[in-house]
């Protein structure tokens, strides 16, 4: 099976919001102010909510059987 533009698409999203949570948790270890704490905890939700749809989409694509297994897999 060839690999779907699509499913590659995921596959880099996925490893950004994992990149996003890694930061966030990076850098509300090592803020210094309340102001650093928001922005760190926005990034983080943000990056738990990418990843949520991210992983959604990957496995309907799975299901129709779209998600050619050659892609990178995700790990957190």
């Amino acid at each position: 099976m060839l690999k779907k533009k699509c499913d590659i698409n995921i596959a880099q999203t996925i490893d950004l919001a994992q990149q996003m949570i890694k930061l966030a948790q990076t850098g509300y270890e090592q803020r210094e102010d309340p102001g650093c704490g928001i922005l760190y905890g926005i990034l983080l939700d943000s990056g738990y909510r990418l990843l949520d749809l991210a992983q959604k989409e990957k496995h309907a694509h799975v299901q129709k059987g779209w998600w050619d297994n050659s892609i990178k897999k995700e790990t957190i």
